[in-house]
């Protein structure tokens, strides 16, 4: 929040004056305007310095500011910030366990969260990369109705993974089986580790 310069801070000759429902009074001199303020027991307070002259306005100063402080406390409350979850698995993975992993994501993605789903791979499970596609194909359509796939299946180093971003709205189900259908092949990236 700026601070505005108010009563004996404005220092030009004239200034343009709103009263305190915003209807324009005209160009008055800034001490004519400062008197008149005291009358009514406000504040004159300049609203627009970079117009010629500036434009002043009369209110309580104290209230205004309270106002705006409430205001942006209450715009920072409802914004709220997507957060990347990370679930990982292996390719022996059970299929209970897998289920439970499809539940959490799920409780992530209803609060509005994305979710990167990694399968890892060790050993001699990299010559299998298929298994962990089958995996990853199964929680796309297992969270179907609440994401949609944000990034398809990527190889990096050990780890193929696949983003999904939470839908805004529930009949958005047609866009999640459209990007479903571009699980084919997982790309790989060019930093291929280990």
């Amino acid at each position: 929040m700026k601070d505005l310069r108010i009563n004996l801070q404005i220092r030009v000759p004239q200034v343009r004056v709103l009263d305190e429902d915003g209807n324009q009074l005209g160009v008055l001199p800034t001490h004519e305007a400062l008197r008149q303020a005291q009358e009514r027991g406000l504040d004159l307070v300049e609203v627009a310095p970079t117009s010629a002259p500036p434009v002043c306005k009369y209110l309580n100063y104290g209230q205004y500011k309270y106002e705006l402080q409430k205001k942006e406390k209450d715009s920072k409350k409802r914004q709220k910030t997507a957060d990347l979850k990370e679930l990982r698995c292996t390719p022996k993975i059970g299929e209970a366990d897998l289920q439970t992993k499809i539940r959490q994501a799920h409780k992530f993605l209803s609060a509005g969260d994305r979710v990167k789903f990694s399968v890892k791979f060790r050993g001699r499970e990299m010559t299998h990369p298929e298994i962990g596609q089958g995996i990853l194909t199964r929680v796309v359509e297992g969270l179907s109705d609440v994401s949609q796939l944000e990034r398809p299946p990527l190889l990096e180093g050990r780890f193929l993974s696949i983003q999904l971003l939470a839908l805004a709205k529930p009949k958005a189900r047609e866009a999640s089986a459209a990007s479903s259908a571009t699980l084919a092949e997982p790309t790989t990236s060019s930093s291929e580790g280990e």
